[in-house]
């Protein structure tokens, strides 16, 4: 039974002991089992979106370093465990969607246990995408139509695409804009070149170079609409020599090494660019696979 409570990521919810001890209950009382499982679902399930939503933002600069990752973890792991079992919360509804999932009506011992070896691992990934924060979705919805027209022009998978546009922007939270507030609508963080003839707008960002994070001043592309940045992003990236295999990488499907080749090319300076693009991927993908 220890292998059907499992989180999106493949760990066990929660130790060893925490699982005997929800076996145990589920003897004694299978409703209030469901219950402390859906909650320590949401939990994990929170501390998951925490992180990923963590890894997809920019460092704060030099001030960073193990210990105070370790103090942000901590503190994140403190915030989850508050948020879950919430009047109304994703708890509710995880403990509600098992008991369908399950097929259970009498909520019996051997219902719950027949039921729990079979399916409980079914349920809970459909489960963990509804979790995803509302701006995550739309800001994915936002984007598909251009996303897809992008990658019937390159090849590269458009949740890729969109995953980079959304690590970029921090899910449209960080988007470029100009001294007087105006949208540059450039989600995928592209500089404006000695070669670009189109509008431009003035950016102070933060750069890594020789390993220390430095705050620049550096002059973005800026588009008229989002469906331009991703055409004109597709151009970038399909015919230069540069990204040449990091194209070959996403026409395989692979998106680890998609992200590894973009910052191998010197798509940007962050030197865990790869590590970060990646989970983002994989976020995109997730949402994508539940609002298709």
């Amino acid at each position: 039974m220890a292998n059907s409570f499992q989180s999106v990521s493949g760990q066990s919810l929660g130790s060893v002991d925490a699982l005997n001890g929800l076996k145990a209950q589920a003897a004694r009382d299978p409703k209030a089992s469901i219950r402390e499982t859906a909650k320590q679902f949401e939990s994990l399930f929170m501390a998951e979106v925490m992180k990923s939503m963590r890894a997809s933002t920019m460092s704060s600069g030099m001030l960073d370093n193990s210990t105070t990752q370790m103090g942000t973890e901590m503190l994140d792991t403190q915030f989850a465990g508050k948020m879950s079992g919430l009047p109304g919360g994703l708890s509710e509804a995880i403990q509600k969607q098992l008991q369908r999932q399950m097929g259970i009506q009498d909520l019996s011992p051997e219902s719950v246990k027949k039921a729990s070896q079979t399916t409980l691992a079914q349920a809970l990934p459909a489960l963990a995408t509804k979790g995803i924060p509302n701006h995550v979705q739309s800001f994915i919805q936002q984007h598909d139509a251009a996303a897809k027209s992008a990658s019937a022009a390159t090849g590269i998978p458009a949740s890729f695409m969109v995953a980079q546009a959304a690590h970029e922007s921090g899910w449209g939270k960080r988007e470029i804009t100009g001294t007087d507030g105006s949208k540059s609508h450039n989600i995928f963080g592209i500089k404006a070149t000695p070669g670009w003839t189109g509008k431009t707008v003035d950016v102070r960002t933060t750069e890594v170079i020789n390993g220390q994070a430095h705050k620049v001043t550096a002059r973005f592309r800026a588009y008229g609409s989002y469906d331009e940045a991703f055409k004109d992003y597709a151009r970038l990236i399909s015919s230069s020599d540069r990204y040449a295999k990091v194209v070959a990488q996403a026409q395989d499907g692979n998106a680890a090494g998609f992200a590894r080749g973009l910052q191998q090319a010197g798509y940007a300076t962050d030197p865990a660019y790869a590590e970060k693009l990646a989970k983002t991927i994989q976020t995109t993908q997730r949402v994508q696979s539940t609002l298709a």
